[in-house]
């Protein structure tokens, strides 16, 4: 968790004014989109702590499978667990009398009993005056029969006027893949943040604030080598600010046991941003190539070999195939947030140093897009 989040003020004062709006308001509900790196975690992270400050129970949860079964387990602790499987969900018949291991499976009985459960730990926590926040990472993994289950029970609840708060947060196809299915019509009403990039000057004068709270002072040329490696992109921020930071802290620290002031360098900034660049290409550029299909990774390579935006008709013309085959690929990396659309026919990467990293990596992405092995070099 940074120490500081830049940028994100309009998104948090729109949930922390939900939280005190009381039930129905409309940042209780909400959806968080953005491409990888962008903070959407940090965001549910941010979130969590600020219902946690109000008293409220706050449980987060990463989507995977059984995740509607998990949610009912935590609702009713000390009971054995059962050892179904949520096809499309699972209900627990008579919740009040019967243990876990006595379930039933029905499809159509797990968001009444989910949204039982979630109703009687309202029943404690309102007497308290607090409430539940349930918070999802990574939503577009999601199975469909555990968010029609989540989303029933938090609808009904809704409209009971319960203290209850329901975020979920993934990459952008979330948009198409929920919030357009008619049985999750709820969700429609989710207020939309889509994050983005961060403003340089908010990121200079973040760096500043950091730094100089930790006891080191960073200006000139080793800030501005600083903020432009960002490009403004919230991960790399945390990652570029910590390493240059360490480096620095590591050079001078003798030096400061003996009452001496630390500052950055030039030098300390340049060997910080390339340990950022190393570390973002690990966690961002080859989890991301990895999750593509074999066409998507050959229009990133072709997109590659130029320096700015690339023509989507010399793009094709690469791949060896027709404007409109290639611009199914388009669309899905544009939809994925991968790459964006700079108009006149022209798309660019939207991920920072994507392009860097698909040319250093060239040979072993072609490699993998033939034979289907991981993307990672």
């Amino acid at each position: 968790m940074p120490p500081l989040l830049v940028g994100r003020d309009g998104i948090i004062d729109d949930f922390v004014e939900g939280l005190d709006d009381g039930p129905g308001a409309p940042g209780r509900l909400m959806c968080v989109t953005g491409a990888r790196g962008v903070g959407k975690t940090v965001m549910l992270t941010e979130f969590g702590r600020i219902a946690r400050e109000r008293k409220w129970e706050v449980i987060d949860e990463t989507a995977s499978d059984g995740l509607a079964k998990r949610l009912l387990e935590r609702f009713v602790p000390n009971k054995p667990s059962v050892n179904l499987s949520v096809k499309p969900s699972l209900s627990v018949a008579g919740l009040g009398g019967l243990s876990l291991g006595e379930a039933s499976v029905s499809s159509q009985r797990m968001p009444l009993t989910l949204r039982e459960a979630m109703g009687r730990r309202l029943d404690v926590l309102e007497r308290r005056r607090a409430g539940l926040l349930i918070t999802v990472d990574e939503a577009q993994s999601t199975a469909r029969g555990d968010m029609v289950a989540i989303a029933t029970a938090v609808q009904h609840l809704t409209r009971e006027e319960r203290n209850i708060a329901f975020v979920f947060a993934g990459l952008p196809i979330i948009v198409s893949k929920w919030l357009n299915d008619d049985v999750l019509t709820f969700l429609r009403r989710a207020q939309s943040e889509r994050l983005g990039d961060i403003p340089l000057a908010e990121v200079r004068g973040a760096f500043i604030d950091t730094f100089e709270e930790s006891g080191i002072a960073i200006g000139g040329d080793a800030l501005r080598m600083a903020v432009d490696a960002t490009e403004g992109y919230p991960f790399m921020i945390q990652l570029v600010g910590y390493h240059v930071w360490r480096i620095a802290y590591r050079r001078q620290r003798d030096g400061a046991a003996a009452g001496k002031g630390m500052s950055v360098s030039e030098d300390d900034a340049s060997e910080g941003v390339a340990n950022a660049l190393s570390r973002l290409g690990d966690t961002v550029h080859g989890p991301e190539l990895d999750g593509l299909s074999p066409v998507d990774k050959t229009y990133l390579l072709a997109m590659a070999q130029d320096d700015g935006p690339s023509s989507t008709s010399t793009i094709a013309e690469r791949m060896g195939k027709d404007v409109g085959y290639a611009n199914i690929y388009r669309t899905r990396l544009i939809d994925a947030q991968v790459i964006r659309d700079v108009g006149y026919g022209k798309v660019d990467f939207a991920i920072p140093y994507l392009r860097r990293y698909l040319r250093e990596h060239a040979a072993y992405i072609r490699m993998s897009a033939h034979d289907g092995r991981p993307g990672r070099g």
